[in-house]
């Protein structure tokens, strides 16, 4: 059951949303959200859907927040890659209904709550 669960969870024919939070290296721009809202070509020539890119501070590093409902292999970093930026740091926070939770360190992991479960199986 696991395994299909994560199959529709992951999976770029589900379009489950992932939520990622970045740190980009560079300005992130207007510029850069219509590149993500119209889909950005990667480096193999596949053309994304639209994604939500949010700006929360523009800098030489700039923090963001990217929604997508794909999966394609490291896609956050080949779309900024593609928009001439480098992704510094990258974190998934939420997939589907599913709030990452904060409090688990870096590669550690919990058991599902009912709960949980209910609400990812929904997708």
């Amino acid at each position: 059951m696991m395994g299909e669960l994560a199959h529709r969870l992951l999976s770029p024919q589900k379009h489950v949303e992932k939520t990622y939070e970045a740190h980009i290296d560079g300005y992130v721009t207007g510029a850069d959200v219509d590149a993500f809202k119209q889909g950005v070509e990667l480096d193999d020539g596949y053309v994304t859907k639209p994604a939500e890119l949010i700006i929360a501070e523009a800098g030489d590093i700039s923090y963001v927040r990217v929604v997508i409902t794909e999966g394609k292999f490291h896609q956050i970093k080949r779309m900024f890659a593609s928009r001439g930026h480098k992704v510094v740091e990258l974190e998934r926070v939420q997939m589907g209904s599913l709030v990452l939770d904060e409090e688990l360190a870096r590669g550690e992991y919990r058991e599902l709550t009912e709960q949980e479960l209910s609400l990812l199986q929904a997708h």
